[in-house]
């Protein structure tokens, strides 16, 4: 994938994006732009490479679950996979995105974003591992921590039988054997679509050793 030509135009071509969900997520980038200046929301990539490293990246996630409906995306952010995933997810009645986030500032950001564009986002100003979600099917987090502390974060949400959807950078087989050690759960690699060597980790089974 070349970044410097994956514009709206090829991540709507890619992704299959409808002239909606495209408005929804130039109007959702254009609050990044607006929030960003004020409170430090996100770096400068989250705009230069919107599309291809931050959009693409997280709309992939949902071939990998195409028909279920009761996500939480964990150290939500500035909305990066969930607010994505809740814009695509809009044309599924009856689903939901959860967003768990422990910073109070980026949850003000996540209600106003998921409140302008309609979004069926609830926003949790909690941490992972205290936050219990009725009806979860799948669980997602990128960026939020090493795979031994992310699986902590995500073991209690995940008990009612819920998958993990964790995108991951080149060194994730490190970061699996080193939770190995903690952790017993089943994972399957699956390279990422959004390029440079980034992998999602699917993730079933967690318990403790």
């Amino acid at each position: 994938m070349d970044d410097e030509t994956f514009d709206a135009a090829a991540f709507q071509a890619i992704s299959g994006a409808s002239s909606t969900e495209m408005a929804d997520l130039h109007a959702y980038k254009a609050l990044i732009g607006q929030w960003g200046e004020r409170m430090n929301l996100v770096g400068p990539s989250a705009l230069t490479q919107f599309w291809p490293r931050h959009a693409w990246d997280s709309a992939q996630l949902l071939d990998l679950a195409p028909t279920q409906r009761v996500w939480a995306d964990v150290g939500a952010g500035a909305g990066f996979p969930g607010l994505v995933l809740a814009i695509f997810l809009k044309r599924r009645p009856g689903s939901v995105v959860h967003l768990v986030e422990s910073i109070t500032k980026r949850c003000r950001f996540l209600e106003a974003a998921a409140e302008t564009l309609r979004l069926p986002v609830v926003v949790h100003n909690a941490r992972a591992e205290h936050t219990r979600i009725e009806g979860l099917e799948v669980v997602t987090a990128r960026a939020c921590a090493p795979m031994v502390r992310l699986l902590g974060f995500v073991e209690p949400m995940m008990r009612g039988g819920a998958e993990g959807l964790f995108l991951k950078g080149r060194d994730v087989e490190a970061e699996i054997q080193q939770a190995l050690a903690s952790w017993r759960f089943t994972a399957e690699l699956i390279p990422s679509r959004s390029g440079e060597g980034g992998n999602i980790v699917k993730v079933k089974r967690i318990n403790r050793v």
